[in-house]
This record gives structure tokens, sequence and C-alpha cells, in this order.
């Protein structure tokens, strides 16, 4: 049943992966349709931000992931690449975290 499965799930990336460049003259995607889904693209990332920053139900986080936050998102304002963003993000919490800040 696993083998079926990893099977399946292997084909079914094979088309998806197939599909862009083979149907990319083929199929026309309105102008409102391609706004909506950059729109929706921030808010999923402002929504996965804010349930891993917020300590919504769970303990306090202090203030090393917050300001590791704050970091990133200063860096993404200035329109850097994603990498250095997420590295400066992880490694302001990591420092602030190794030099005994909660």
């Amino acid at each position: 049943m696993l083998a079926a499965g990893i099977i399946a799930l292997a084909a079914g990336t094979y088309a998806f992966r197939w599909a862009g460049p083979a149907l990319r003259e083929r199929v026309r995607i309105p102008a409102r349709a391609v706004r909506m889904l950059e729109i929706g693209a921030v808010v999923l990332l402002a929504a996965v931000v804010a349930v891993t920053t917020l300590p919504i139900g769970t303990a306090s986080l202090g203030f090393a992931v917050p300001a590791g936050v704050l970091v990133g998102g200063g860096l993404a304002w200035y329109q850097r690449p994603i990498l250095l963003v997420m590295l400066a993000a992880a490694a302001t919490a990591a420092l602030l975290r190794s030099i005994g800040v909660p």
C-alpha cells in the first residue's frame, strides 16, 4: 500500500512539472486571477508569520523570536533576497538565545 502511494505521488509530481511547460502557450490566465493569486500569496505569508510569531495558546516566546522576525521583516521591506531574510532572522534569534535572552 505504501509503495502504491509513493508511486501515485511521484506520477502526480511528474505530471504537474510536465504540465507547466506543455500548457504554457495553450492556457491563458486572466489578469484578475493572476492579481488575486499574488495577493493570496502575500496573505498566506503574513498568516504564517503571525502564527509562528505570536504565542497564542502556547508558552511565551520571549524576545528572541519576535526580534528575529523584526529583522527579517525589515530586510524583506527593503526587498533583500529571501535567503538573506531567512538566514538573518534565524541568526538573530539564535544569537540572542545563545547569549541568554529568552
